[in-house]
């Protein structure tokens, strides 16, 4: 094989050790939240009030699974624009940050058994949500749409912690 040929399968390979990073992530992401989500699932969660429009539990599992692979492909569009672009290496940092986020709902609502603590993270999770979007957006408009059901299923997840917290106070 040639130097030209080399180079290219490495780039191939490179971009396939990206792309596996960033759907790995969110989904270890939910794994880890969904470990500790389950005893409370279990024990907690079906003695608490919940309002009227609470999806029912098996719902959680598949849409958070599409959530979190659109995730992965929206953050890989944007790292393929190149990181050398500052509105790349910002837009990445912020889907970090609401990352991390995301991560620390279920331990605080689920493992913490505190709806309180769960609002407390999801509030500054669907601002960071958006502003991921909002920077992606100007790097790519496919990974920002690909954002929007998350963002949607974030914000409405955030009215349903609001609501359990007013029936449970």
């Amino acid at each position: 094989m040639n130097r030209e040929g080399m180079t290219r399968r490495r780039d191939i390979v490179g971009r396939l050790i990206v792309f596996a990073i960033c759907i790995g992530s969110p989904i270890l992401v939910g794994a880890a939240g969904s470990l500790v989500t389950r005893s409370a699932v279990e024990a907690w969660y079906p003695t608490i009030e919940k309002p009227w429009f609470t999806p029912p539990g098996w719902l959680f599992g598949p849409v958070w699974t599409v959530l979190y692979i659109l995730m992965g492909v929206a953050a890989y569009l944007v790292w393929r624009k190149g990181w050398a672009r500052s509105t790349v290496r910002v837009g990445l940092r912020w889907f970090l940050i609401q990352l991390v986020l995301n991560a620390l709902w279920s331990p605080a609502f689920f493992g913490l058994r505190s709806p309180v603590a769960g609002l407390i993270i999801i509030v500054p999770l669907v601002l960071a949500i958006l502003r991921t979007l909002l920077v992606f957006r100007r790097v790519s408009a496919v990974a920002a749409w690909l954002l929007s059901p998350y963002l949607a299923w974030t914000t409405f997840a955030t009215v349903l912690n609001i609501s359990i917290v007013v029936l449970n106070w």
